[in-house]
């Protein structure tokens, strides 16, 4: 058998981290589950799922060896089919649980459904939280701007969109997105520039922000394209994966997310994330966003 490059279910892999007991499997599922997110998971599902065969009996593990099972062929496909080092760890850990443990792969993938079908209806239950920058009170304890922001930010698992009308080097945000552009998340953040500001914005493009992150997808309002000349970028807002949406007052500046007193909502599953993101994408699609081009005026 020809090993697929990079996929290794018994050996591991190059960058491959520590995880729960290679014999839990609940633990490893839970770990993958964070790792993939729901609907990944299932994906990992349906391919174990062809494990079984029609009428009900699986293909059987690789020999049995002193220190348990090994492998089967089915198992490297599957791993062949999971995109990124990390996620590809993790479903490595689940499957080696699965095969310590002596979980038939029909029942195995069954399980994940559950897993991955039980995060899916969670993550349409809406839950709404206010978030304030500036000054906190003990009397009435707020999430900050800045916590919500990086949170956010770095829970994202394949997508992240931005918007904002003014934008300053934020080491935080930087830093947090960095490693999102690092495990492979697709990030593209929509910024106001000083021509379509009309004189209401100083100093550097809002752009220049992100220089150090070239993997940054950066779009703008071109101002042909606005109907008025008064128009404006102004919106404020970042969703992740279509399931986690903050809509704030606040610019993504160390300013608007730490010192002014400004005020967004957090929203956690339902469709106000997932229509945001359709949103933003039509516009993308339709040509009333597009790429900001270095040194291209606004």
């Amino acid at each position: 058998m020809t090993t697929p490059a990079g996929v290794d279910p018994d050996g591991g892999e190059a960058g491959g981290a520590g995880g729960p007991s290679p014999d839990d499997f609940a633990a490893a599922v839970a770990v993958a589950v964070d790792e993939l997110g729901p609907q990944r998971l299932r994906d990992v599902a349906a391919r174990i799922a062809l494990a079984a065969s029609p009428d009900g009996r699986t293909i059987p593990d690789g020999p049995t060896t002193p220190d348990g099972p090994t492998s089967s062929d089915w198992e490297y496909a599957v791993l062949a089919a999971v995109p990124g080092g990390a996620r590809r760890a993790a479903v490595r850990q689940l499957l080696t649980a699965r095969r310590g443990q002596g979980i038939a792969p029909a029942e195995a993938a069954a399980y994940l459904r559950g897993v991955a079908d039980g995060y899916l209806r969670q993550a349409m239950a809406t839950r709404v939280e206010s978030v304030w920058s500036g000054p906190g009170s003990h009397e009435v304890p707020v999430r900050a701007t800045a916590r919500v922001l990086v949170d956010l930010v770095a829970g994202a698992i394949g997508e992240l969109l931005l918007m904002t009308y003014s934008a300053r080097s934020y080491p935080p945000l930087l830093r947090a997105l960095a490693a999102a552009l690092g495990r492979g998340v697709a990030v593209s953040v929509v910024v106001e520039t000083l021509q379509g500001a009309g004189g209401a914005l100083n100093g550097a493009e809002p752009a220049v922000a992100f220089a150090d992150l070239p993997d940054v997808d950066l779009w703008h309002w071109p101002t042909r394209r606005r109907a008025h000349p008064s128009a404006r970028m102004h919106a404020k807002i970042a969703v992740a994966d279509r399931r986690a949406l903050l809509v704030s007052s606040a610019n993504l500046t160390s300013s608007g997310v730490e010192e002014n007193i400004e005020a967004g909502l957090l929203v956690r599953g339902g469709t106000p994330p997932r229509r945001a993101a359709e949103h933003i994408t039509a516009l993308m699609t339709s040509g009333m966003l597009t790429r900001l081009r270095p040194g291209v005026p606004g």
